[in-house]
């Protein structure tokens, strides 16, 4: 019995040596689930909040670094046209001769390709920073041709081949920012208009639909006449007036801020075929209008070329009226979008101070839970290697006979 004992005491405190030891290497006094389950509890509640606001915190910095990036491909853009500009100023004056004109609108054409050059750019890591989803592939597509006073082939259009989507990170819990703006926004520059021509006075939905207008999906039920169609779309959200023209009747959309409609039938459903908006025979958006539908407002691409051409033909009048317009329309509106990232990298900044104000707070609170007292545990430790060489002497004492004394 003295021996059993003793061995049971000697194995204890040997135990709670070892325990003692692993927490001083650990510096974390819970081992296990029941060294304290509340405890445990708390830090892995703690361990996670730490791990979420990591992320979080290199999700604004890339944020951040990517909006300035792109940016510096806006200024970029902005400086092209603050020169185009002063170029249609100069080809509006009538001191200056059509031979005159013919070179401003080559230095034009340059400026053109690269602006052109400015929307297709990518990230450091390789993404399109204007394609919206679209981040493997060129944002918008050239087409050449010739133009009556230009010198061989020049760009006669540039169609957009991106998504209206945003790449969207999260910033913190239960919140989302988009990371990049959408070609068809940057680099537009009027309001764009859709006049159908077809009459929808008599138009009703036939069986329950579905539309998208801008990326907002739009749910119709049948019996829906024009005016309900029109008072669901501009309830929508979606940036867009729709209206009914006064002449033909016909269903009319306008944006409410300069960039390119996007409308398109969803499933099976044909609203917008019947009411002349879109053609089923085009494909998606935003190449999918009906060619009996009338289109005004174009991109930023669309006046430069127009100014190019006006330059290029010498007509005075059009440069200083409709082709400095344009150009204006489209600075204003490139300054509005370096305006929106300036904005959201000031609210990023102020998320990430947050955050870096979050994580030590919350370090703190998990090392009051999990941390173990060095100077406590040392203090242990030392009675515990005082305490079990004393039972290892008195052991040592009691213990003495062995079995060989009963056998003699």
């Amino acid at each position: 019995m003295p021996n059993d004992d003793t061995s049971f005491w000697l194995r204890l405190r040997d135990w709670k040596l070892n325990q003692l030891q692993n927490q001083m290497s650990s510096q974390n006094r819970i081992q296990n689930l029941r060294d304290d389950p509340i405890g445990a509890a708390h830090a892995v509640r703690f361990e996670s909040k730490l791990t979420r606001l990591d992320r979080y915190e290199k999700n604004v910095s890339w944020v951040i670094d990517n909006n300035n990036y792109a940016d510096g491909y806006l200024k970029t853009a902005t400086d092209v046209m603050q020169r185009v500009r002063e170029l249609a100023v100069q080809g509006a004056n009538g001191t200056y001769t059509k031979s005159d004109r013919q070179k401003m609108g080559e230095e034009v054409n340059q400026l053109l390709n690269e602006l052109i050059q400015a929307s297709n750019a990518h990230s450091p890591d390789g993404n399109t920073l204007f394609a919206g989803e679209r981040t493997q592939s060129q944002a918008f597509r050239t087409l050449s041709g010739t133009v009556p006073g230009a010198s061989g082939n020049v760009v006669t259009n540039v169609m957009y081949t991106g998504t209206i989507g945003q790449n969207k990170v999260q910033i913190s819990d239960g919140t989302t920012i988009p990371e990049n703006i959408p070609g068809n926004r940057a680099f537009w520059a009027e309001q764009q208009q859709i006049f159908s021509n077809v009459s929808a006075t008599s138009y009703q939905v036939q069986a329950d639909s579905q539309i998208a207008v801008d990326g907002k999906t739009i749910n119709l039920k049948a019996g829906d006449n024009i005016y309900a169609i029109i008072a669901k779309i501009n309830n929508a959200g979606a940036g867009v007036k729709a209206s009914l023209d006064p002449v033909k009747n016909s269903l009319v959309l306008e944006t409410t801020t300069p960039h390119q409609l996007w409308i398109q039938d969803v499933g099976s459903s044909t609203v917008m075929q019947d009411l002349g908006i879109v053609d089923s025979a085009n494909g998606n958006p935003p190449h999918n209008i009906a060619s009996s539908a009338r289109v005004s407002g174009g991109s930023l691409f669309d006046m430069v070329i127009a100014l190019r051409n006006e330059l290029y033909q010498g007509n005075v009048i059009d440069i200083g009226g409709s082709g400095l317009k344009g150009i204006d329309a489209g600075l204003n509106n490139l300054l509005a979008a370096r305006a929106q990232l300036g904005s959201v990298n000031e609210r990023l900044k102020l998320v990430h101070d947050q955050i870096t104000h979050d994580i030590p707070e919350v370090t703190q609170q998990a090392s009051r839970v999990t941390d173990i007292d060095m100077a406590k545990a040392i203090t242990d430790l030392k009675m515990l290697e005082y305490t079990h060489q004393a039972a290892l002497q008195t052991a040592a004492k009691v213990l003495q006979p062995t079995l060989m004394d009963y056998l003699r």
